[in-house]
């Protein structure tokens, strides 16, 4: 494995029939779904011809959001950085198997929820997260606030304390519930695709996610009363 830094055209004669709106809805979504796979499965399977290149695009496509993925629901980079490199050796141990089945971006995140969670259940449960290692990028995001904080020491402050209050919230969920927000919230898929990823059902994933929606605003509301008063 390289280094790692997968129409018929109608009688003119007869006119064409009227489409309903049910009709086009699915066949648009079908064509996205169809596209979907093929951007991957064209990578998949040059890769399971032995072509490692191809291989190397699909983990460059999908690092970013694995990494994200891992990162949160791990909080510590050192960990992020092994537990992808082994997801993506076992991925390229394991591409001959893929039968497309399901696309190859749950499939891959499918490999990379799981070996996270077993890494965790295995991992003795830190005392406290190191908050050094949390990544500081969301003082900068303008989508997350105001951008005038970066004069006010003040507001500095608040920012920090809250980054500190997300990381100790979201670690003092259980593993299987930081998964679920991780990927519902931060990541943004779908209840049904998560259900893909973890192998349950969809309702399953949304009693995970409203327990855990729970948890992690009883955990935040004291910063909350203390930010607004401020």
């Amino acid at each position: 494995m390289a280094s790692i830094s997968i129409s018929a055209q109608g009688s003119e004669d007869v006119p064409p029939r009227a489409t309903t709106m049910e009709e086009s809805a699915s066949s648009i979504s079908s064509t996205r779904k169809e596209r979907k796979v093929d951007e991957d499965l064209h990578l998949v399977q040059l890769a399971q011809s032995g072509d490692t290149r191809a291989f190397d695009e699909l983990v460059a496509k999908y690092s970013p959001k694995l990494y994200g993925l891992v990162y949160h629901m791990t909080s510590n980079r050192d960990d992020t950085h092994d537990l992808l490199q082994d997801v993506f050796a076992k991925a390229y141990r394991s591409v001959s198997k893929f039968r497309g089945k399901s696309t190859f971006y749950t499939w891959i995140y499918s490999i990379s929820v799981n070996m996270t969670l077993n890494f965790l259940k295995k991992r003795k449960r830190r005392t406290a997260s190191s908050f050094d290692d949390v990544d500081t990028g969301i003082q900068n995001d303008p989508a997350f606030v105001d951008i005038s904080h970066m004069s006010n020491p003040r507001r500095q402050t608040n920012i920090h304390e809250l980054q500190i209050k997300l990381n100790e919230a979201m670690m003092s969920l259980s593993e299987d519930h930081r998964a679920v927000v991780t990927m519902f919230d931060i990541q943004g898929l779908a209840h049904a695709d998560i259900g893909k990823v973890l192998g349950v059902s969809v309702g399953t994933v949304r009693s995970r996610l409203f327990y855990a929606h729970q948890q992690l605003r009883g955990s935040l509301a004291e910063f909350q009363g203390s930010e607004r008063e401020s």
